[in-house]
């Protein structure tokens, strides 16, 4: 599932500092990028399974291994995780309320923050 429109796709921000506030809302980077992506994962455990909040990003000018990078976000995704086969983000799939509102009151906190040191 996409979180279309939640402004978050449209923020560049540095690095470091988009690093410390995903981690304070529980989305974790840690061996997920590459020189030119980022991967930022929540990981929510339900009654009716497994989801992962996630927010990419892609660079935009910089080096991601060297922490000196500004990253473009994307739309954030929600996908259901199967047991051995990974996470699925298909209009099949389904996704209860509560935790589809859990996520857009997350992913308008992260925004809030980002905004205030956005490029």
């Amino acid at each position: 599932m996409k979180f279309e429109n939640t402004g978050i796709e449209s923020l560049k921000a540095d690095l470091n500092r988009l690093d410390e506030v995903m981690l304070e809302h529980g989305l974790v980077r840690e061996g997920q990028w590459d020189y030119e992506r980022v991967t930022y994962d929540k990981k929510l455990v339900v009654k009716e399974g497994t989801y992962y909040l996630r927010v990419q990003g892609h660079i935009h000018e910089g080096d991601v291994g060297a922490h000196k990078a500004i990253i473009q976000l994307m739309t954030p995704l929600l996908g259901k995780h199967y047991y051995p086969h990974g996470v699925e983000y298909g209009e099949g799939e389904h996704f209860p309320k509560s935790l589809v509102s859990q996520c857009e009151k997350l992913l308008n906190e992260v925004k809030a923050e980002v905004e205030k040191f956005a490029i």
